[in-house]
């Protein structure tokens, strides 16, 4: 147990290096799932370009979503933003700087699924293929209209019969696919040098705003997992007393059937300590909504004054 224990207290004291991991395991897994996948355009007109780009654009907005699901702060940039003002004040600055940090790491692995499909061309020359020009191509020549898009539809499907040894097919395979790598390769560079931008010219603004919008960020963070572990301690300590008075209550009716019952006072003691003086479920509902609406000034200096 205290193993486990240990896991949950270093994910939570590391939570930006677990996050970065994950988002790191999802972009793996994008990869690795789209290599194991066996696209097959289905070769028709009206089906082609919705598959193609299902493929391409339907597993990022999952592994996006996923990236939100699994990131913590999410959650707590959704309850930040939306608390009522209460004691203390909304900094829209450090909001803005959780949302960054949050898209940031949910768009990794949607941007590498994408890269990925337009570096492979396969979804690009099925979505396509059915709108090129056949008079580019000189194999569709003395073709009518209705045979041209069903053989340009069956450009992705090498195996057909009709296509196999059509030279015009590799030729708009190829076409496609060369616009698809340089689309890809293109969006990766503007991306690399979008880091490298950010990268070194961040010094050149404020570092100060930053600081103070990273560390409040954290704040947050922390001060939510410490309500909750106090939560968690403080319903275990009142689940506790309320069954030793149960139990307390019960002494006469426990004692007719020759059960031994501790003394009064015996194994609670400094409960009241814990407890803060709460005797009934309205009191921990009335702290617990006080805390929401009205939550505490971030000032301990009248604590310290006293």
């Amino acid at each position: 147990m205290d193993r486990f224990r240990m896991i949950f207290q270093y994910f939570q004291s590391n939570s930006e290096s677990v996050m970065n991991g994950i988002c790191g395991l999802l972009a793996l897994a994008s990869v690795k799932m789209y290599t194991s996948f066996d696209f097959s355009c289905p070769c028709l007109p009206q089906y082609n370009m919705a598959y193609g780009l299902g493929i391409m654009f339907v597993p990022p907005v999952i592994f996006f979503l996923c990236g939100l699901i699994l990131n913590r702060q999410s959650l707590v940039m959704l309850e930040e933003w939306r608390r009522p003002q209460g004691r203390r004040k909304k900094d829209p600055a450090v909001i803005r700087y959780m949302c960054s940090s949050i898209m940031q790491r949910a768009m990794v692995a949607p941007v590498v699924w994408i890269i990925v499909t337009l570096l492979d061309g396969k979804c690009l020359i099925c979505a396509f293929s059915g709108s090129m020009d056949p008079e580019k191509f000189v194999g569709f020549a003395n073709v009518s209209t209705v045979q041209v898009q069903q053989l340009l539809a069956k450009v992705p499907c090498k195996d057909d019969e009709l296509m196999r040894n059509n030279t015009s097919r590799k030729a708009v395979s190829r076409y496609l696919r060369c616009w698809s790598q340089a689309l890809g390769w293109s969006i990766l560079l503007i991306l690399i040098v979008a880091a490298f931008l950010a990268r070194w010219l961040r010094p050149c603004f404020n570092q100060a705003t930053l600081l103070q919008a990273r560390h409040w960020s954290n704040y947050i963070d922390i001060e939510q997992k410490i309500f909750e572990e106090t939560c968690c301690e403080h319903s275990r300590l009142f689940a506790h007393k309320c069954i030793l008075h149960f139990f307390e209550s019960m002494r006469q009716e426990i004692k007719l059937h020759s059960f031994s019952l501790p003394r009064e006072g015996e194994g609670a003691e400094g409960e009241e300590d814990f407890l803060w003086g709460i005797t009934d479920q309205d009191q921990v509902n009335k702290l617990l909504k006080t805390w929401y609406y009205e939550k505490p000034p971030m000032d301990v200096s009248q604590v310290h004054q006293r």
